[in-house]
Formats: structure tokens, sequence, C-alpha cells
């Protein structure tokens, strides 16, 4: 009697089928149109940002922080308690999507 077939965490061959085709199990979204959408959605949002931060410009406190993401775990620097912990939480919504993205894609 043969057991059934071991599924792997990483299917490195769709990963590569996809890479090479451009498919992706998502209907209608390939992974370069995924990228493109995201960055422009990046610049977008920076660019909000400027201009928020021109039109305020009396009597404002500079605070700032930044993400480092290795892998799945992040590493935050902020000048303050509310920075870091804004970041915190962006951090951790920017990991659980990319864990839906793979897991709609079948890489889990």
């Amino acid at each position: 009697m043969s057991s059934p077939p071991r599924r792997t965490l990483f299917k490195a061959n769709e990963f590569l089928a996809v890479l090479e085709t451009g498919e992706s199990h998502i209907p209608y979204l390939s992974p370069v149109t995924l990228g493109v959408i995201l960055i422009i959605a990046g610049v977008l949002l920076a660019l909000f940002v400027v201009i928020l931060s021109i039109a305020k410009t009396d009597n404002v406190k500079a605070r700032g922080g930044a993400v480092v993401i290795v892998g799945p775990f992040p590493i935050i620097f902020g000048s303050d308690r509310e920075s870091a912990k804004v970041l915190l939480v962006l951090s951790i919504v920017l990991v659980a999507a990319l864990i839906v993205l793979l897991l709609l894609q079948g890489y889990f």
C-alpha cells in the first residue's frame, strides 16, 4: 500500500512556471500586474504624505520611524512610542497581506 504524495510547503516548480509564463492562479492578475499596482500605490501614498506634510507647516513637531522587514520579521525604528506603535501595526498588516497572497497563490 503506497502512501499519498507528500505536499511540500514551497512549490518550486509552480513558482518557476509562474515566473516563466507570467500567469498566476488569481484570475486576471499576473505577478507583473500586481507589482506595477503596488509600485503605483506606493508612489501615490508617498506623494500624498509629502503633500500633507507641506500643507501642515504650522508648529509641527517632527516624528518618524522606519520598518525593515527581514523575512517575516519586522525590525522597527521610531523616534517616539506612538510612531513605533503605528509602524508595528502597519508591518503586521503588511506581513499578513504577504501571507494571504502566498496562500492564494498556493505556496503554503
